[in-house]
């Protein structure tokens, strides 16, 4: 086997672990969000205990990626893809961070009468999700129009992120016996934002290494 088809096999290995890193995420979001819709505090109990492995595969792939610099010293193009991956799995364990976040402000809020319907949060849940995949897509096919749709995405979740918090924050005003959901949600609608950002870091990385120029999708 070439020295290039090797180089080849243990970047297309890497690009696999990042796939997996990124499908985890998505499930993580996925149940903090339905602990957080049913308030079921054992389904949050899971999303935080998951995490482990999450963390445990960016090591993992941090370790292979060290490990193929220093065996194959790879240059220009090379070298800007697996730098990519690691910051591509940086920004996907944040992710998975942000869905604890989540399942701990569900276990906060305890069993009450939920407040979820006054807020876009769900919404926002599905955006960031469809952003993570465009994100990974985009990475992987080396396609730059993916990585600028996250960044119209993550306009949406900017919006909806405000519109929440004038919701919430008037709903407050009114109803201060409610406070402790509220300053939860409010929490969520943070987190979620800010996966969005994460997510479209992402899609920057990526459209560095398909156009070998600095993008900022966040303007």
């Amino acid at each position: 086997m070439g020295v290039r088809v090797n180089f080849e096999n243990n970047l297309e290995e890497l690009k696999s672990k990042i796939t997996e890193m990124a499908e985890l995420s998505v499930v993580a979001l996925e149940r903090a969000f339905t602990a957080l819709k049913t308030q079921d505090v054992e389904i949050a109990l899971k999303v935080i205990e998951g995490d482990t492995a999450i963390d445990n595969l960016e090591m993992d792939i941090n370790q292979f990626a060290i490990w193929l610099m220093a065996k194959e010293a790879p240059v220009s193009r090379d070298l800007r893809e697996i730098i990519g991956v690691l910051k591509i799995s940086s920004e996907i364990e944040r992710v998975a961070d942000f869905a604890v976040n989540i399942a701990k402000a569900t276990i906060k809020i305890g069993n009450t009468t939920s407040l979820l319907e006054i807020t876009h949060l769900e919404k926002m849940k599905e955006i960031s999700i469809e952003m993570l995949r465009k994100a990974l897509q985009s990475f992987l096919e080396e396609n730059i129009l993916f990585a600028k749709e996250v960044g119209d995405l993550e306009e949406e979740v900017d919006q909806y992120s405000g519109e929440t918090y004038k919701k919430l924050t008037a709903y407050l005003s009114e109803h201060p016996e409610e406070t402790n959901q509220l300053v939860q949600l409010l929490f969520v609608n943070r987190f979620l934002e800010r996966t969005a950002d994460h997510i479209t870091n992402i899609a920057e990385s990526t459209a560095y290494l398909i156009k070998g120029q600095i993008y900022d999708f966040n303007s």
